[in-house]
């Protein structure tokens, strides 16, 4: 077994890598303003002409080949034994078709990962692209991708695309695993799309709980922000919930009339 990182970056400088701590084979996806291939020590680099994280790393789903795939973002440092705690996890969990690990972000607000267990939509909504690693088979058999319509670059920009992902796992009977092991932290700065809980942050968030799920969309939306009263520090609970519900009827509105609900 081996593991393979796909990183996704934009206007790469090849000293970015050489201070992630990267030691593994690693797919790199460089959104810039060129199309190319070249290889950098063990990094094999596929820039293209176009943005958005998801189109990235549906871009890396097409040139990795490891057996278990780690998401990266460029902003990761690594620990020193990563490759071997992911591979060890995967090992010794043959059940497990995806893991999420702790890594630690000073930037995010997380509860640290304290035990293994398994994951389910209701438990799972809260974990960032770094944490996810993945069995490449099982994902590339299901033909799962990430959704192009979220995240920077997207039309819905509040992130969600690795959300999707991991509820697209879910939805095609795929076995979710969390492990409170470390494998890294975020040294890079804080986030160049979070603009803060402004009316824009919940549109989008209301059409992110869409696309997971249109017969629950109210109930995730209401749980969202029931549970983290944090973000309504500048905005009444009423104007968000109003800005959520018209971003989850502009996504029906654009892509779901008509589709089937779930």
């Amino acid at each position: 077994m081996n593991l393979e990182v796909m990183l996704s970056i934009m206007n790469l400088k090849k000293k970015q890598l050489d201070s992630m701590n990267i030691t593994s084979k690693c797919t790199v996806i460089n959104q810039c303003g060129r199309n190319g291939i070249e290889k950098y020590k063990n990094f094999n680099i596929y820039s293209y002409d176009e943005l958005g994280t998801a189109n990235s790393r549906n871009r890396g789903l097409e040139h990795v080949t490891g057996d278990i795939i780690l998401l990266c973002d460029d902003d990761v440092v690594y620990t020193e034994n990563y490759e071997k705690i992911v591979i060890e996890e995967f090992e010794n969990n043959k059940e497990a078709d995806v893991i999420v690990f702790n890594v630690e972000n000073p930037y995010r607000k997380k509860k640290k990962i304290t035990e293994e267990k398994r994951l389910h939509i209701y438990n799972s909504l809260k974990y960032a692209s770094y944490n996810i690693a993945f069995r490449r088979k099982k994902i590339k058999n299901k033909n799962i991708k990430f959704n192009t319509r979220f995240g920077p670059n997207a039309n819905y920009k509040s992130g969600g695309d690795d959300t999707i992902f991991i509820v697209d796992c879910l939805k095609n009977k795929l076995k979710i695993y969390s492990s409170p092991k470390n494998i890294g932290k975020i040294c890079g700065n804080e986030s160049t799309w979070f603009k803060g809980y402004d009316e824009k942050y919940f549109f989008d968030r209301g059409a992110l709980f869409t696309e997971i799920s249109i017969r629950y969309r109210k109930l995730l939306i209401l749980q969202h922000l029931l549970r983290h009263k944090e973000f309504l520090q500048d905005v009444k609970f009423f104007t968000a919930l109003k800005n959520m519900l018209k971003g989850s009827n502009d996504y029906i509105n654009k892509y779901k009339k008509g589709k089937k609900v779930l």
